[in-house]
């Protein structure tokens, strides 16, 4: 073929990129491309900063102070030797006393605080071994998480060894270890606390839609169900409890002022008006009872009668088995189970089943209601958590005021705390109701 016969021929150009064209598609490919996006065929390439190879650059790939990792290594090891200490302690003690070598009283107080103690110990030091593996990983993330979860263990075991030891030597380590715990849980993961915040703050706003609708439809606090009067989440059941410890102990009081002519202090916790034997019959009768809210009053009555007979014996034969308590004794009266309750009381409680849930329920409901939503959760925190202090320092004293009635003498430092404070004379003022006679209780 002759040199003429060969013509040039120019390169076809690439059209011009249209208006619509994406911006994406106009961009040249970067080197920051991951394994998930990369071509077929390509090899992966580690993103800049991504320190550990995860494929994403975060908190995990700043690496922890040489300190931390020490301190890692210190709470691996510690949890590694303390675990198989406590087990095997906690084996050789169960040994003991089944082959008769150690006689204990197993509702004894510093007996049961003891075996708590060493319960809260074998879980913080399990803890501490994940929680010592993830500095060592470098896992900041995780390792904040776990900071988080041991942080209520360190402070239950901190107070138990106060109730147990006393003030001493033995609070400096879980003190110590407290502070680590914080300032870790702060600098492992800094937007952790925030992301909690946020989920809070969303969470709020979601529960605050919610009552304002429940409020427009005159739904709030009733059962959304509509087979049951009220709704039975936490908030209604705390308040119920809380309205029935007071309420029902001023019917008591009026009752037996009425009836015998003397005031007598019939309360049941050391502090406050509160008789917690009726705050619980109103959560129980309004548990069980509350589907039947639109039944004849005759079956109300009658499941109410045998649901509080039951609930009345129960609670008589635990406080009599665990302290020796005698709070009430109706032997002799018309259909006397053990002295525990009886046909007239059953008949009482009957009565109130009807009276509670047709009458006084749908007004106590209203007057739940009447607690503005700013102060809804915080009021209600602060009250549970008084509630909850208030009886376990009942159920403490109880126990000191059975053993120094059994002869016993103060072991540690949380019952000479209750012999001074809480002593005999002031646990038969307090309880008039109550008698304590040790040869009754069921403890060794």
């Amino acid at each position: 073929m002759s040199v003429a016969a060969v013509r040039y021929q120019p390169r076809e150009r690439a059209p011009p990129c249209r208006a619509s064209a994406s911006v994406g598609a106009m961009e040249p490919a970067t080197h920051d491309e991951t394994p998930a996006t990369a071509a077929p065929g390509t090899p992966s390439r580690r993103l800049p900063g991504d320190v550990n190879g995860d494929g994403r650059v975060d908190i995990d790939d700043r690496r922890l102070p040489l300190i931390a990792r020490i301190y890692g290594v210190l709470v691996l090891l510690s949890g590694i030797v303390t675990v198989p200490a406590l087990v095997l302690i906690a084996v050789r003690g169960i040994v003991g006393v089944l082959s008769g070598h150690s006689v204990i009283d197993v509702l004894d107080l510093t007996f049961i605080l003891t075996c708590v103690q060493v319960g809260v110990m074998l879980v913080s030091s399990s803890c501490m071994v994940v929680f010592g593996v993830f500095l060592l990983c470098n896992r900041r993330k995780n390792a904040a998480r776990w900071a988080y979860a041991i942080i209520p263990l360190t402070i239950a075991d901190g107070m138990l060894s106060l109730a147990l030891v006393g003030v001493g030597w033995n609070l400096i380590s879980p003190v110590i270890q407290l502070v680590i715990l914080v300032t870790l849980s702060i600098v492992l993961d800094p937007g952790l606390l925030e992301e909690r915040r946020l989920q809070y703050t969303l969470k709020r706003m979601d529960e605050h839609s919610e009552y304002e609708e429940a409020v427009a439809k005159g739904m709030l606090g009733r059962d959304p169900s509509g087979k049951g009067y009220i709704e039975l989440e936490f908030f209604n059941i705390f308040w119920l409890f809380m309205i029935g410890c007071v309420f029902g102990l001023a019917v008591e009081t009026v009752y037996h002022l009425v009836v015998w002519g003397e005031w007598q202090d019939r309360a049941g916790l050391l502090w406050g008006p509160f008789s917690p034997i009726y705050g619980c019959g109103a959560v129980v009768l309004t548990a069980c009872l509350n589907r039947l809210w639109r039944s004849h009053p005759l079956l109300i009555f009658c499941a109410s009668a045998v649901i509080g007979g039951a609930f009345e014996y129960f609670v008589s034969w635990f406080m009599e088995v665990a302290f020796g308590i005698t709070a009430w004794d109706y032997t002799g009266q018309w259909l006397s189970i053990d002295g525990r309750t009886s046909g007239k009381y059953m008949v009482f409680w009957g009565f109130l089943g009807v009276v509670w849930i047709k009458l006084l329920l749908p007004r106590i409901l209203w007057l739940i209601n009447r607690i503005p939503w700013k102060v809804r959760y915080s009021l209600t925190a602060v009250a549970f958590v008084f509630m909850l202090v208030n009886a376990a320092m009942t159920l403490m004293a109880f126990d000191c005021w059975y053993g120094r009635v059994s002869g016993n003498e103060p072991d540690s430092p949380v019952t000479w705390f209750f012999a001074e404070h809480y002593d005999n004379d002031y646990m038969e003022h307090r309880f008039q109701t109550m008698s304590i006679d040790p040869s009754r209780s069921g403890r060794l």
